[in-house]
């Protein structure tokens, strides 16, 4: 015995359940996008998708198995034709379903059910591109800027690296004087040594004068 499938059936019996659902897949196919209830929308979504990935193989089996539910000659034709390549790169998730509120009179929840159109990858023009790119820019540099990473402090490291390397010279610079001014001290500390030298001889040859003159009156006494 069958076993009806969870949640009030459509209709009054599984046979009304299947031509309904039908119909509503024939109106959704044609059309692109149907309103209906809420309840009728959920439980016609993975139907007609379970058509779409039917009519995606492309053999004649499964699409027999589509003409089974969708009477319309034109409309399983365009459903192999147009709506099943539409989807060829994506693996289910072929409708959506939108809430449209309720319906005047009774209340009941409406929704759209309709079919998802594939996005159309566009090429950007090389001016956004450039454009695009230029701002990339701006923005890593100011993230730079902030992280403390751009060329100043490079330039920073540089130039103490340069004045570091400038004191080192100007030191070695002084260095070389205060050696040149010591060897000039030790010249001149000689020169005084031999200036003392030469008083000392004359002193001697003074001396030497003095006692011959004294000499000289003794031997005339």
């Amino acid at each position: 015995m069958p076993q009806p499938s969870k949640g009030p059936r459509l209709g009054g019996s599984p046979a009304h359940e299947r031509l309904m659902l039908a119909n509503l897949a024939t109106s959704l196919f044609k059309h692109g996008q149907i309103t209906t209830t809420e309840t009728k929308a959920r439980r016609l979504r993975p139907f007609a998708e379970q058509l779409i990935t039917r009519a995606k193989k492309g053999d004649l089996a499964s699409f027999r198995r589509v003409l089974r539910v969708i009477h319309e000659l034109g409309v399983a034709y365009k459903l192999r034709d147009e709506i099943a390549p539409q989807f060829a790169s994506r693996n289910g998730g072929y409708t959506r379903i939108i809430k449209a509120g309720v319906r005047k009179g009774d209340s009941a929840p409406m929704a759209v059910i309709q079919l998802v159109e594939e996005l159309e990858v566009s090429t950007p023009s090389p001016a956004k591109t450039a454009k695009a790119t230029a701002r990339r820019t701006e923005r890593a540099d100011a993230v730079a800027a902030l992280a403390g990473d751009t060329d100043e402090p490079a330039r920073g490291k540089a130039a103490k690296a340069t004045t570091a390397g400038a004191a080192a010279a100007t030191a070695a610079d002084f260095e070389d004087e205060g050696d040149e001014d010591l060897d000039d001290l030790d010249e001149s500390d000689e020169d005084d040594d031999e200036d003392l030298d030469d008083l000392d001889e004359s002193d001697e040859d003074d001396d030497e004068s003095d006692e011959d003159d004294d000499d000289d009156e003794s031997a005339k006494a």
